[in-house]
């Protein structure tokens, strides 16, 4: 089988995961793998660069916080950012946010 002919048969390891997921959990909890597509398109630069999402259990998605001042600011901000995540989502699956001082990871 030549390259080109091997490259047309290759799935992309979202897809493996979206029907690995699919049959082990409920699909609000599948949905919401696409948060890290749609994070840095949904909220401000500023926002994306002091937090990151990180797990999603029973529409809460916890994010990671670069400083406790960052999550003093995110809380006051925890609605917009709500309505414009799911807003890219297509659907409401966050009802509320969680925040954590973490490591950013880019």
């Amino acid at each position: 089988m030549d390259k080109k002919a091997e490259t047309r048969h290759l799935t992309h390891i979202s897809d493996i995961l979206s029907k690995a997921l699919s049959k082990y959990r409920p699909p609000q909890e599948t949905e919401i793998t696409q948060i890290w597509e749609i994070w840095d398109l949904a909220l401000d630069a500023s926002i994306t660069q002091n937090a990151k999402p990180d797990t999603f259990k029973n529409g809460q998605l916890k994010v990671i916080v670069s400083s406790s001042v960052w999550i003093q600011q995110l809380k006051f901000l925890e609605k917009e950012m709500i309505t414009n995540l799911n807003t890219r989502l297509n659907t409401p699956l966050i009802t509320h946010l969680r925040f954590k001082i973490g490591e950013i990871h880019y």
